[in-house]
């Protein structure tokens, strides 16, 4: 069921209950119920740009014209993988949803663009409207940090397909930045400095791993408190992704030669896409705190140093490199740490210390 304005409930009721439909699976008085909350929500996210209410079969966004000479409309998709499971087993689901909008608008950010807005795809075996209300005011609360409106989204029953319990999420962002402002990474240059903003926690990416070694392998439950993470492990797993519209709007006047975020494929799999050729990443160990709960799984799970950089963030979700003359106005700003340097040689990325 789309966000959208259906026929009326009472009309509805008589055709739908008791029909071959909810014989097969799927309930359209709770889809209508759940998208009566969903509306609600919604339009608690409402920024400058949105035309009327979420409805009809579609939703629509006006582009503020006197802003932008040559606007550019900047998007990304992308889901939150197997934490959902987690969310499962520990019975939470009021996070997920903030993963689910900083996955893509990370993405967008990277290139300079301001996030617009958001919408997202729920399908799940039956609707439990307590559950994907919950997941709905997570996705409201990332709209709410990355300061994008949340105009529209779609819901499914999947009987057969998902088995009752199971459910995915996908999401989509739409940004827009001025032509000459995309940020590419066509900039980066030898005596480039790198710097690193903070991660909070594994973010969304890895899961199967985690999963493996520590509720698997090692039998931890996700209400276990474990000392070196002070909480219990289920909590640690939750953690929010980093949405990170707030620290880079801040950056106002700093010319940024390249961004990246540390999202499915770690260091190894996303800083060397945005290099140019014959530019190498040396980045300096200990300039950053890594999490406790990275080196557990690694531990637990004797996982090889270079595999976890190729897996996870590691403590830092999102690199920025800027020339040299910037470094004092970046690392002004807290959770900016200067991570390392771009020097001349194969693309890629070299550990030291």
């Amino acid at each position: 069921m789309k966000y959208m304005e259906g026929w009326g409930f009472k009309e509805r009721d008589k055709i739908m209950t008791g029909s071959r439909y909810e014989e097969a699976g799927v309930s359209i008085k709770t889809g209508e119920e759940f998208v009566q909350r969903v509306k609600r929500i919604a339009e608690s996210t409402f920024e400058d740009g949105v035309i009327g209410s979420v409805g009809k079969f579609a939703a629509f966004f006006e582009i503020e014209k006197e802003r932008y000479s040559e606007p550019v409309l900047v998007s990304a998709t992308d889901g939150v993988g197997t934490k959902l499971m987690v969310a499962r087993i520990c019975g939470k689901f009021d996070t997920v949803g903030i993963d689910l909008v900083a996955m893509s608008v990370n993405d967008i950010l990277v290139h300079g663009a301001k996030p617009l807005f958001f919408l997202d795809y729920l399908a799940a075996g039956k609707l439990v409207v307590s559950e994907a209300e919950a997941l709905i005011k997570g996705i409201a609360e990332g709209c709410r940090q990355a300061k994008c409106s949340l105009i529209g989204g779609e819901t499914a029953e999947m009987p057969g397909v998902y088995q009752d319990g199971e459910f995915d999420l996908a999401g989509f962002a739409v940004g827009i930045v001025e032509k000459s402002g995309i940020i590419d990474g066509t900039k980066i240059r030898p005596g480039d400095i790198v710097c690193g903003l903070s991660s909070s926690g594994i973010h969304s990416n890895g899961y199967s791993l985690v999963r493996k070694v520590l509720l698997e392998e090692k039998r931890y439950r996700v209400e276990d408190e474990i000392d070196v993470l002070g909480c219990r492990l289920g909590e640690e797993l939750l953690q929010p992704t980093c949405i990170y519209s707030g620290v880079l709007s801040k950056l106002d006047g700093i010319d940024i030669h390249g961004m990246a975020h540390i999202t499915g494929g770690g260091w190894y799999g996303n800083i060397p896409r945005v290099l140019p050729a014959r530019c190498c990443v040396v980045m300096r160990k200990g300039t950053w705190n890594i999490h406790p709960i990275f080196n557990l799984i690694q531990t637990e799970g004797n996982v090889g140093e270079e595999e976890m950089y190729s897996c996870f963030n590691m403590g830092i979700g999102f690199v920025i490199f800027a020339g040299k003359e910037q470094e004092d106005k970046l690392l002004s700003y807290k959770h900016v740490h200067k991570i390392g340097e771009v020097q001349e040689g194969k693309k890629g990325i070299i550990f030291e210390g």
